[in-house]
Formats: structure tokens, C-alpha cells, sequence
């Protein structure tokens, strides 16, 4: 049997997600928010803490993305095309500035397993966002000053989050806007009986991405606001004030983790 995720199969090629690298390109519409210190260090993980600078510190990001394995799989845009919406929280590990993704959500079945493989919690949702076109025209906005972007997300048929950005001027240091490295936790539980509570990986881990590149960066002001829904906690985070708001393409690889803290049974 052959493949890197499940199903393995005679010729490994009905497997989820192939083995990386897994190399990215997409637009992100991103808000800077603000919500209580404490609900921020109710969601982190062992081996975690609070960053003092920046306390209630988080962002928010859809992102209509394009993937590939290497090849072309890019031709096949049914799959490799798909949206996501996540939230990262400025946190600390040890002394070192990170971001803690709580919650993130997606709307392919082959995202979801690259993200499980790598300690993103995804879930299945629907993701939208605004989009740009060259042309121009009153159907599209202006990638420029006054542009104006929203996004939305939703899962299970409920509203959980929707933004509003507006472009004010070009982002001087486009790397600035990437500057946390991501940390996840993996953890995939038993289900043996008497096992549950022992999972079978549970380990703190910081996402290595590769030939980061982001592009036709704008800044501006945003609006920002977490829906109360049933089965979901990310309105806990509720939104307190909102910081800037943000238009660029970014792209990268993956094809390593680093392990931080291994709290397996």
C-alpha cells in the first residue's frame, strides 16, 4: 500500500494530501484586532504563554489559495484551488514572539489533511472574500488607496466572522506582515478504551515555511466582527477594537516542522 495520507492505496495516488513539499500562492484579506488578554490565554496550549507586549493581540486572515505538490497540480484547479479563514494570537514560547493559530477553517477536504498533518485544528467551513481584477471596472475594486475588501466566513451554515478592509497606502516592508513564526499543536487522540485521555501524538510544534514571498501589499483600516454560533467558541475571542487592515499575495512552501515540546502518552 502506498501514499503519505490516508487512503493508502495500490498506486498512492487516492491519498488526501501527497508528500510534500507543498508549495502555496493566494490573497489574503487580513485584520488586526484587539480582544481580551485573558480569553487570548484561554485558548493556549502547554508550553505557551501570554505575549506581555502585545497582550489580546491577534489576526485575522482569509485566503483564497492555490496549491501544488511539486508538479502541476495547479491544472487541476477543482482541487487545488480552495478558501480559508484562521485567526493567529500573539503568544510567546519561552522568550520567542510566535503566532498561535486557535481556530482555523476550510472548504477542501485535501487542505484539511495537510493542515492536520501539520497541528492546524481545521474544520470544514465556507469562505469568501472580495476580489480585484486588472480591468477595472465598477464590478471590481482598486488594489490602491480606497480599494474597499470584505470577507466572510461561515461553518455549518452559520455566520461565525466578517471583515471589511480599506486600502489607505502600499506596506513599505512587505516581510514585516510575516514576521511570527506559527505555532500548532498536533494531536491525534486514541480510541482504545482507557486510552482516550492518552493521545497518541500531542506535541507542540513551529511551522517551518520556505521561499516566503509577499506582494502587492496595502494597508488601511479594518472592521472586524466574530459571530456567536452553535458548536464554535471564536466569539469568545470577541473583538474589543480593531488595528489595521490588509490586501497581499503571499506565497510558500512546506516541507518540514519543527518539534518544540512532545507531551505524548
Amino acid at each position: 500500500m502506498k501514499g503519505y495520507t490516508v487512503p493508502l492505496s495500490p498506486r498512492g495516488i487516492a491519498n488526501l494530501a501527497p508528500a510534500p513539499p507543498w508549495h502555496y500562492a493566494g490573497t489574503v484579506v487580513g485584520v488586526e484586532f484587539f480582544t481580551s488578554p485573558d480569553a487570548v490565554a484561554a485558548t493556549l496550549p502547554e508550553g505557551l504563554t501570554p505575549d506581555p507586549d502585545s497582550a489580546g493581540r491577534g489576526v485575522a486572515m482569509f485566503i483564497d489559495w492555490q496549491y501544488s505538490a511539486g508538479g502541476l497540480e495547479y491544472l487541476d484547479p477543482a482541487r487545488s484551488q480552495y478558501k480559508e479563514f484562521l485567526i493567529n494570537l500573539d503568544a510567546r514560547y519561552n522568550d520567542t514572539p510566535v503566532a498561535w493559530c486557535p481556530y482555523i477553517y476550510v472548504d477542501n477536504d485535501s487542505a484539511m489533511a495537510r493542515g492536520w498533518v501539520q497541528g492546524f485544528p481545521k474544520k470544514l467551513g465556507a469562505v469568501h472574500q472580495t476580489r480585484a481584477y486588472s480591468v477595472g471596472g465598477p464590478g471590481t475594486p482598486v488594489l490602491g488607496a480606497g480599494g474597499r475588501f470584505a470577507a466572510t466566513a461561515s461553518a455549518a451554515g452559520q455566520r461565525i466572522a466578517e471583515a471589511m478592509v480599506t486600502l489607505a497606502q502600499p506596506v513599505p516592508d512587505p516581510a514585516a506582515l510575516m514576521n511570527r513564526p506559527v505555532v500548532n499543536l498536533r494531536h491525534f487522540p486514541r480510541l482504545a478504551a482507557g486510552l482516550h485521555d492518552k493521545p497518541a501524538v500531542h506535541e507542540l510544534v513551529m511551522a517551518v515555511l520556505g521561499d516566503v514571498a509577499v506582494s502587492d501589499a496595502w494597508v488601511g483600516t479594518g472592521d472586524l466582527a466574530f459571530l456567536p454560533a452553535h458548536g464554535e467558541e471564536l466569539a469568545d475571542l470577541a473583538v474589543q477594537r480593531t488595528g489595521r487592515g490588509f490586501h497581499f499575495d503571499l506565497a510558500y512552501t512546506v516541507s518540514d516542522l519543527k518539534t518544540l515540546a512532545d507531551h505524548g502518552n
